[in-house]
């Protein structure tokens, strides 16, 4: 959930939770399929269960948040995959039927779809699971009833004509959440916040100014790690799994007593919930930003080659369903499968699977 308990103080729940549920769902999953004919052997199982539990352990401090700015131009999937060979290595290879579902390149395709697709074990318990912990009542999903629903045509995982409602739930479900909380405005102004402070940490570190911090943490602020080194020295990996949001936490409250008078305020603004003031816009805010910046700059506190830490724009986008990316198939009576965009009727369609784009300024003042 990254930072979103700035706004839903429920919202603390861990990533274990999540792949605890999610290798719940799997289960459940697994078994109607079974109850369906489809025939899936125990080490299948097993490895599709393996898969799901370990599909987020790539993931560092504060989820998506901090994802590119302790490592440049790397993504948690790629770390994942890292440290699941990791792991494979460790246990002799008991996890390569786990690995070649999480990849993609096990036989039977549909199993990799239950770990990662348009309507996955992932997506299925995280909106539920966010629903429930911060209050936002439009993410609650019958994801009883789309299990139920699901079956195997041509190795692809579709749905029951039954079931389309629910999918559909399902999928505008995601899209409120998103809004509601994923991309809510104080969500934002608070993870670009978080960015910010390390980014600065960095900027000093690189500049060999002295930063208390813990061992693993040091390490990606002193050095300038960029994909290809975190790929191909494996000394990186342990120190990145140390790291945790607590490590981020301790750096933020020495820093906020740190000489450098942006990173100290930086940090004083995120603890003291001081965080940025965001506006979100359908249209670029060029005239607000410039409005803006003239009145930061004006009173000569903040200089011009300091302005992006107090002042910036950019983008955000929503995806309801994108079937350029995968689809996802109804099966029908007659034993026709149909996109569900495709379906006569049906709430989603072209129109509902067009990306919403929102432009955003963040500044400390309006």
């Amino acid at each position: 959930m990254g930072i979103a308990h700035f706004v839903y103080p429920g919202a603390v729940h861990t990533r274990f939770h999540h792949s605890l549920g999610a290798t719940h769902l799997m289960n459940i999953a697994l078994n109607e399929l079974a109850i369906k004919g489809i025939d899936i052997s125990k080490a299948d199982a097993l490895s599709a269960k393996q898969a799901i539990l370990l599909h987020d352990i790539g993931h560092g401090p504060f989820s998506h948040a901090l994802e590119f700015t302790l490592i440049h131009n790397i993504q948690h999937e790629e770390i994942s995959k890292l440290i699941f060979e990791h792991l494979n290595e460790q246990s002799d290879g008991k996890l390569t039927n786990a690995l070649a579902i999480f990849e993609n390149k096990h036989p039977e395709s549909y199993l990799h779809q239950l770990v990662s697709s348009q309507l996955d074990m992932d997506r299925m318990d995280y909106l539920n699971r966010d629903s429930y912990y911060s209050g936002v009542s439009e993410g609650v999903i019958g994801y009883d009833r789309i299990l139920q629903m699901l079956t195997v045509v041509n190795d692809q995982l579709v749905v029951e004509e039954k079931g389309i409602q629910s999918v559909e739930k399902f999928v505008l479900a995601r899209r409120l959440m998103y809004w509601q909380v994923y991309l809510h405005k104080t969500v934002l102004g608070a993870e670009h916040l978080i960015v910010n402070i390390l980014k600065r940490a960095k900027e000093l570190a690189l500049n060999n100014v002295a930063l208390f911090a813990t061992p693993a943490l040091k390490f990606f602020l002193y050095e300038q790690i960029n994909r290809n080194e975190f790929l191909g020295n494996k000394e990186i990996l342990p120190l990145f799994c140390q790291l945790d949001d607590d490590d981020i936490m301790s750096g933020i409250k020495v820093w906020m007593h740190h000489p450098d008078q942006i990173l100290s305020d930086l940090c004083n603004r995120f603890l003291n919930r001081n965080l940025y003031k965001v506006k979100l816009s359908s249209q670029p805010l060029h005239d607000d930003y410039e409005r803006i910046s003239k009145k930061l700059l004006s009173n000569g506190d903040i200089q011009e080659e300091d302005l992006h830490y107090y002042l910036f724009v950019g983008t955000t986008s929503n995806d309801t369903y994108d079937p350029d990316d995968e689809q996802i198939d109804i099966l029908f009576k007659d034993g026709e499968v149909k996109s569900i965009s495709k379906v006569d009727n049906a709430l989603i369609n072209e129109l509902t699977s067009v990306s919403i784009k929102k432009h955003f300024l963040c500044s400390i003042i309006k």
